[in-house]
């Protein structure tokens, strides 16, 4: 590829805004993406969001600053519009841990059951799955679900734990886990509450069992947003990737915001090194090169399809 174009000292963030009225394009970023790249993007949310804007936008073009399975879910809707991604290393431990071969057959073992997946997952997981949720959108799923129909969750553990004490429902887990989630430490949390008693710790549902129990309030990055906006308190634990910080500074910028630390403390542990291999750069690159582009097999799209739709029915 050593025709392709590269940066030099251009003004990157003008001449994104220039190519997206050139190509007809959205930006779409999530909430864990770096702030420069959150700031420049047409739409910032989390997976059910974004799906949601990916379905119905008119733009010819969707570049997503993401990670993989998120642009992927983007051509599943979109097949007949270009769908580029800044990095296609970009990847997730929850998409990564969980492999369609062996999610086959899991699935093929107990096939009276339900198999609700979590969006954090690949385009053949998706096409193996009865419903896709999101952490915003499960527990409303579930709920929709007869209470005579066992039901398998995947990838995530840690949400499926949370998700079987909000629904009473029993469900089957795979034992899938997201690296940053997994890492914030209970004991430098409790630390964090003595030094800054009048801060609510706020955790997103993929993190371990000890964590939440200490949680103030649950929810997904969407809610956690809403959440600080709505509350009086004027300090808050972060317990999620520290994306999401840069958007409830924006919105309430007389609060504080402190993020949850992980066990090591000589790591960025508590960032996604996933989410943060897409930069600026990358992003204008993907958008002069059109590459890298999500490609899929016809087949595998329409099959993974359905349980999209079916999540954005039942949401």
């Amino acid at each position: 590829m050593s025709d392709l174009i590269t940066t030099t000292d251009i003004d990157l963030r003008e001449e994104i805004l220039k190519l997206k009225k050139e190509m007809n394009a959205v930006l779409l970023a999530h909430y864990y993406q770096e702030s420069e790249i959150q700031d420049i993007a047409d739409f910032v949310g989390d997976s059910l969001e974004l799906a949601r804007k990916a379905k119905f936008t008119d733009a010819d073009v969707i570049i997503f600053a993401g990670v993989h399975f998120m642009a992927e879910t983007a051509k599943i809707l979109n097949p007949n519009k270009l769908v580029l991604i800044p990095d296609l290393e970009a990847s997730c431990s929850l998409a990564e841990g969980c492999p369609a071969d062996e999610f086959k057959k899991f699935r093929e073992a107990l096939p009276e059951h339900v198999a609700i997946t979590y969006i954090n997952c690949t385009a053949e997981v998706k096409a193996l799955s009865d419903i896709i949720c999101t952490s915003s959108n499960a527990e409303k799923i579930i709920n929709q679900i007869p209470s005579d129909k066992p039901i398998l969750f995947s990838p995530d553990r840690n949400l499926g734990k949370f998700l079987i004490k909000k629904t009473g429902r029993e469900m089957l887990l795979w034992e899938g886990s997201c690296i940053v989630h997994e890492t914030f430490s209970e004991r430098k949390i409790l630390e964090l509450k003595v030094r800054h008693p009048e801060a609510k710790l706020i955790a997103h549902p993929e993190c371990e069992e000890p964590v939440l129990l200490h949680a103030d309030f649950i929810g997904s990055t969407s809610q956690l947003l809403k959440f600080v906006q709505e509350d009086s308190s004027k300090s808050f634990i972060v317990a999620t990737e520290t994306g999401i910080i840069h958007q409830m500074k924006k919105a309430c910028p007389d609060k504080i915001f402190i993020p949850a630390p992980p066990q090591d403390e000589s790591c960025s542990c508590n960032e996604c090194p996933y989410m943060k291999l897409n930069t600026l750069e990358k992003v204008y690159l993907c958008m002069k090169n059109k590459f890298p582009e999500i490609i899929l097999d016809e087949q595998l799209r329409i099959k993974a399809l359905r349980p999209i739709e079916k999540m954005l029915e039942m949401s």
